[in-house]
């Protein structure tokens, strides 16, 4: 079986945002470290989500970070911008920003604190996809948001035709398949442990934080899936699992452990930089990962 159509690319990376020491915002940084993911195999970038500390940039900031890496990394790569918020009105206007700076598509997040019902949830999306003129990934991710968006919601919002794709954080297989069989929507793991499973009933590809550190290697699992080589697919995916574990369900936000593997600046408040024990436990783990797939 092959993967759904991917409007995006395959293999994308959730690109965290390079501070100064003071924290300001580092573009240089933010151009090399963009340049080098697809060098290393990245077929597009999501700026501006969660990895990238959208919370605590500006507006501007994110216009700026957007506007850099394009000029880094030129017109060919899909460069997705995280524009949601919990208020429908902001969240329209980030939009049409991100048009106007040369977004190929538009990360957008379940409003979130508000816990709006699923009808109010479907109209959000509509408004922010009848805004612009470029095509919409739905960002799923209750444990963040409180609100999920619901398989029966996702089936509606995919006959939207600037809603094409979904960034799929909610952990239920189940719910993911139906969607994936019932609708056009391409599917992006975003949770690395089920990259692999859910492009093997049909998802697009993955929306990783993990690939900022290692993007050959996540990118090796699904090259060989397409090879139809699903044992070697397997056991590479096995070898990027302790890494991941350790970046992503370890009590650390993504955001952190990144940084702490990256000298890339410092994270924002309120989010605190890894302490020793915990970054010398993921630097042992990268490591090994990188002796393993040389």
């Amino acid at each position: 079986m092959t993967a759904s159509v991917a409007p995006f690319g395959r293999a994308l990376c959730a690109m965290i945002t390079p501070f100064t020491a003071d924290g300001d915002l580092d573009l240089d940084t933010a151009g090399k470290h963009a340049a080098g993911l697809v060098a290393d195999g990245c077929d597009g970038l999501v700026l501006s989500g969660t990895t990238g500390e959208s919370p605590t940039t500006t507006d501007a900031e994110k216009t700026a970070l957007l506007r850099a890496v394009r000029g880094a990394v030129g017109d060919g790569v899909p460069l997705v911008a995280g524009v949601g918020s919990a208020d429908t009105r902001h969240t329209v206007q980030l939009a049409q920003q991100a048009e106007q700076a040369g977004a190929d598509g538009l990360l957008v997040v379940t409003p979130y604190y508000s816990r709006p019902p699923q009808a109010a949830v479907e109209a959000h999306f509509g408004r922010v996809a009848d805004a612009t003129g470029i095509p919409l990934m739905l960002y799923d991710i209750p444990g963040r948001t409180g609100t999920r968006i619901e398989p029966a919601t996702l089936l509606r919002l995919a006959e939207h035709p600037r809603i094409v794709a979904v960034k799929d954080c909610a952990y239920d297989l189940l719910g993911s398949t139906k969607v994936i069989g019932a609708t056009s929507l391409a599917s992006y793991s975003g949770c690395e442990e089920l990259n692999l499973p859910l492009y093997a009933v049909g998802a697009a590809g993955y929306v990783s934080t993990v690939a900022n550190v290692a993007p050959r290697q996540l990118r090796e699992v699904i090259d060989a899936f397409d090879a139809g080589a699903t044992t070697e697919a397997a056991r590479l995916n096995l070898l990027t699992a302790p890494l991941a574990e350790l970046m992503m369900a370890s009590g650390l936000p993504g955001t952190v452990t990144v940084k702490a593997l990256l000298d890339m600046g410092p994270v924002r408040e309120p989010l605190q930089p890894a302490g020793r024990e915990a970054t010398d436990g993921l630097r042992r783990a990268y490591e090994e990962l990188l002796a393993a797939t040389r």
